[in-house]
């Protein structure tokens, strides 16, 4: 699966076309354990099963990864969440955005087929790492979801809650290096009202030290859910 990405670099800015055979979901990545124990209760209460470690990490095929303005879904019930995505591109690690677009319904039987089963947006952006690494902790992630006509903040918190993505590559792969060829998204911060769906999914990863962003917007189109 070929993206093509903006690689904006702090001297220049260059288009990137980047080839991944393995994607990976990294999910109760946050960093605070007594708020992912209190989310995996909040979470079984609703029939979620209880991830066998934390991090987790699934695997999603990678002909899910998509950078289309819109994706198709069976039902209503699935939604957007955003996180960072990482991804090695001639030797250096990039920075980009995604969504873990997941079935809600599903998930109760089984979270890897809930993520499986949706297509994950991938933004067309992307920042070199060494040149956000020394600021990470302030990189500050958001997402907007459309009610009743109107945009209503989703998501809004920093990457200081959730695990740097060096220590998630490590945990996972044994080495300071993400292989080539794999993209993984790094966790995400808490819904805003609890966790619903949208026709439309706003997401954005904010610099406040170089005041720029990455956003991507997508459209869900519903397809019906025949028995």
């Amino acid at each position: 699966m070929q993206l093509t990405f903006t690689l904006h670099r702090l001297d220049h800015t260059e288009i990137v076309d980047a080839d991944f055979s393995h994607c990976i979901i990294a999910g109760w990545a946050g960093r605070d354990m007594a708020a992912i124990e209190h989310h995996i209760e909040e979470l079984a209460e609703l029939g979620v099963p209880r991830p066998s470690a934390v991090p987790l990490y699934y695997r999603v095929a990678a002909n899910q990864l998509s950078q289309e303005s819109g994706i198709q879904a069976v039902g209503a019930s699935s939604s957007g969440e955003a996180e960072v995505f990482v991804f090695s591109h001639g030797g250096e690690l990039l920075v980009s955005l995604a969504s873990d677009h997941t079935d809600r319904d599903l998930e109760a039987h089984s979270v890897a087929l809930s993520k499986q089963i949706c297509a994950k947006p991938v933004a067309k952006e992307a920042w070199l790492f060494a040149d956000v690494a020394n600021h990470w902790d302030e990189l500050i992630l958001k997402s907007w979801i459309i009610e009743d006509g109107k945009e209503v903040l989703y998501q809004d918190g920093p990457l200081s809650s959730l695990q740097n993505p060096l220590k998630l590559i490590k945990d996972h792969f044994g080495q300071d290096a993400i292989p080539a060829g794999t993209g993984m998204t790094c966790g995400t911060v808490g819904a805003i009202g609890g966790i619903r769906p949208s026709a439309t999914f706003i997401m954005e990863l904010y610099d406040p030290h170089l005041e720029r962003s990455i956003r991507h917007r997508y459209e869900l189109d519903v397809l019906p859910e025949i028995a």
